[in-house]
């Protein structure tokens, strides 16, 4: 029988979810031990010198040596490589998981660097570290591990306040593919493309109010974030280049029927995707974004009239999503905020239908976002090939 009192939780790498983690689990009575690279010791050992209940240590073998639960809160492309290094040293019958977004490959160090006698029950919190987890989904994956243990980590981790949702590390990486990797893939695309238009889209009416508001947040907050939670999940996760590829051929494929006037098959394409992705839902569904929500958050002054907008990245997701057969829906219980953010905008365009109507008018007849959209295929064209050579070089080192 486990005597909870004593059991210690190790966290090794004290990024941001790293000390996030630290924090709320030793605030829950846990006690905490942790590090990160060797040179942010002295700064950490600052950082948390008013905090008892977080010790920490200079690498990871003594945390590995002295704590009863683990987690590896590590860059997905350096899992590996740590593991090896502090994998060897850990203690008998303790329990290891990881904080990264791409489980296949942290459950394969787990196996291969781990010894025998270890339990193995990984972890992933589908938010950033800015984001209360109260009610956020917290996926956990049991690969090697007895009903009491994973018993522990869920008690553990039970001070989020989280839903917990059970996949496989397959299961996961195919959810966080259809959910995250596309939904990065459009944004970082559109900052691409304001970048290269000399562009600050709060400061022009046309990106203000409504949908625009919605575009410019989720990109600004992207951005915001480390480049690694996006550079791991598109290159490292099997599934994400297939999605990012079709993502940027769907970008390709409808702004050629644009540019070429073909009216009759954009419609057509449009509605059938919006059919297969939206029509299992119903008319009677309340929508996921209200008009007053949409225009909470504004960046700029909502002009009385507002610049009508193809949207040809909102068409694209749902063209992209048809392509590959992923209906949206069935992902939520694992869906990240930006995701529901992108779902719901993209729901009250094709489940508006004068919306709808006016978006396919304005693609045909109107030039205003031409270049906008210029850009726009660029750099998803761009990204998903980067990827692509991303992946290959990876695997190849």
């Amino acid at each position: 029988m486990v005597d909870m009192d004593k059991i210690v939780v190790g966290i090794i790498g004290m990024g941001d979810m790293g000390k996030m983690y630290a924090r709320r689990i030793s605030a829950a009575g846990w006690s905490v031990n942790a590090c990160d690279k060797p040179e942010k010791y002295e700064a950490l050992t600052q950082e948390f010198a008013n905090n008892s209940s977080i010790r920490l240590y200079a690498d990871g073998r003594l945390v590995s040596r002295s704590s009863d639960v683990i987690l590896y809160s590590v860059e997905a492309e350096a899992i590996a490589h740590i593991v090896s290094l502090y994998g060897p040293s850990t203690k008998q019958g303790a329990i290891v998981g990881g904080q990264t977004s791409c489980k296949e490959i942290e459950i394969d160090a787990f196996r291969k660097h781990l010894p025998e006698d270890v339990q193995i029950v990984s972890c992933h919190s589908l938010h950033g570290p800015k984001i209360d987890p109260k009610g956020q989904p917290l996926v956990l994956i049991r690969e090697r591990a007895s009903d009491e243990s994973f018993a522990l980590v869920e008690k553990v981790l039970s001070c989020f306040g989280s839903k917990h949702v059970y996949l496989t590390a397959q299961e996961h990486d195919r959810i966080t593919a259809d959910t995250q990797a596309v939904t990065h893939a459009a944004f970082l695309s559109m900052g691409t493309a304001w970048h290269a238009n000399n562009q600050f889209p709060w400061e022009m009416n046309r990106y203000v109010g409504g949908i625009e508001n919605v575009k410019c947040n989720i990109m600004l907050r992207i951005y915001s974030n480390k480049w690694h939670v996006y550079a791991g999940l598109a290159i490292l996760n099997q599934w994400a280049k297939k999605q990012i590829r079709q993502y940027a051929e769907s970008v390709t494929e409808l702004f050629k029927l644009m540019l070429g006037g073909h009216r009759e098959e954009l419609e057509k394409r449009i509605r059938t995707a919006g059919e297969a992705v939206f029509g299992t839902v119903g008319n009677q569904r309340e929508l996921l974004l209200r008009d007053d929500v949409l225009d909470r958050y504004s960046l700029g002054n909502v002009p009385k009239k507002r610049t009508r907008n193809n949207h040809l990245s909102l068409l694209a997701m749902v063209d992209c999503w048809w392509k590959l057969g992923i209906v949206p829906y069935d992902h939520m219980i694992c869906s990240t905020p930006p995701f529901r953010l992108w779902l719901g905008v993209t729901e009250y365009l094709f489940r508006k239908p004068q919306l709808l109507d006016e978006i396919i008018d304005t693609a045909i007849e109107d030039n205003t976002f031409r270049s906008d959209d210029l850009e726009f295929t660029f750099a998803a064209r761009v990204g998903s090939a980067a990827v692509v050579l991303s992946l290959g070089a990876f695997h190849k080192s």
